[in-house]
């Protein structure tokens, strides 16, 4: 079994989650600059090695309360907003200042529950995801407080990460806390022991969970690192607790230090696949082509220029069933494009696209990662 080093220096796509409390110094109100130094080195340097990361950071409210001159203590929901309004400049800059220093373009990005319930939020900050990654950035995402009212909050940035993991098929999710894994108890109580591994989330984990939840840990806790782990390993995302209390926390996960790894066990491409088949009904059909039948079948995405006919009305992102001309279901997938504009490129080149429609969309009508052959 792959100890959390290996499956760390083995993920190509990696969300690290960063507290508030690891983040901002709370007697001071200021970025802790030292520690956020050693943090983006480590970044950099799984970057040089191939990785792609995205960092979910909190810290904005933490941030600006001290520079609007809010006491200490709960604030009203208002009051809130208006610190996160002031915070999320001085934490985009501390993070963008800290990954040029490291050579490395930082990206903001600000995301509500909504935009990972609804399909079209959701399909398009995918996208922008995986544009900034293939560029060489870093997006840096919190959750946008500033708009977001108490019903359609997360509440605490673990499940917001473990969200993003599931969007963008991520391989391992790391939550940088205060405490460095999931103990059978409340650490440092009598008896309480680091759990190295969690092969599956049982009842009996969950009320470990209960019983090592700790104050002082922002909004979240064990419990709600629980509640993203049942998400990332789900998507088939592996995930880590770490400690954060160290200089270069993810070096130290590289070295062999103290955390608790939780396995999934399936991909990301598999587990996406899964619900692609099992959770979504369809909206239309696509007609296609022996060749394009072909092509499928080699693993290969559907281009238009395969494509024959269309049935049903859909919009981008739904799912089509993909059929022979002769009216046999090949696949099913999630098309990318509306049926108005499927149908106008239908039977052209990937390299028509922008002149017929206006603008620049994929090469493909269904990529293959968002395909699920059927048995034939």
């Amino acid at each position: 079994m792959m100890s959390a080093r290996e499956r760390l220096a083995h993920a190509r796509r990696l969300i690290v989650k960063v507290g508030s409390a690891l983040l901002v110094d709370g007697s001071r109100g200021e970025i802790r600059a030292k520690w956020l130094s050693s943090l983006v080195s480590d970044i950099a340097s799984l970057k040089e090695r191939g990785r792609q990361i995205i960092v979910v950071s909190s810290g904005a409210i933490a941030l600006g309360r001290r520079r609007l001159g809010l006491a200490s203590g709960a604030l009203k929901l208002e009051q809130s907003q208006a610190a996160a309004a002031v915070g999320q400049i001085a934490l985009a800059n501390a993070w963008a200042e800290a990954l040029a220093r490291e050579n490395v373009t930082a990206a903001q990005i600000l995301l509500t529950l909504n935009d990972t319930e609804e399909r079209r939020r959701y399909l398009n900050a995918r996208s922008t995801l995986t544009t900034l990654l293939e560029q060489g950035a870093v997006p840096v995402i919190n959750e946008n407080d500033t708009v977001a009212t108490s019903e359609i909050r997360y509440g605490d940035n673990d499940r917001l990460a473990a969200r993003v993991s599931s969007m963008i098929s991520a391989d391992c999710l790391i939550l940088l806390s205060d405490v460095d894994g999931l103990y059978t108890a409340e650490p440092g109580t009598a008896g309480a022991e680091r759990l190295p591994v969690i092969e599956e989330l049982t009842p009996e984990i969950e009320a470990m969970a209960g019983r090592s939840a700790l104050g002082g840990m922002g909004s979240g806790g064990m419990i709600t690192k629980i509640e993203a782990a049942k998400i990332a390993l789900a998507a088939g995302a592996h995930m880590i607790i770490a400690s954060g209390g160290v200089l270069h926390p993810l070096r130290a996960v590289m070295e062999g230090g103290a955390c608790t790894l939780f396995l999934s066990r399936a991909s990301p491409l598999a587990s996406r696949k899964r619900w692609i088949q099992g959770a979504l009904v369809s909206s239309g059909k696509l007609f296609i082509d022996e060749g394009a039948a072909a092509a499928l079948k080699a693993g290969r995405s559907l281009l238009p220029a395969g494509l024959r006919r269309i049935e049903g009305g859909f919009g981008r992102g739904d799912a089509v069933r993909i059929m022979t001309e002769n009216g046999a279901e090949i696949a099913l997938g999630l098309v990318a494009y509306d049926a108005a504009d499927a149908r106008k490129i239908a039977g052209r080149k990937s390299s028509e696209i922008a002149a017929i429609l206006g603008f620049s969309g994929r090469d493909e009508i269904v990529h293959r990662d968002d395909l699920v052959l059927r048995a034939l």
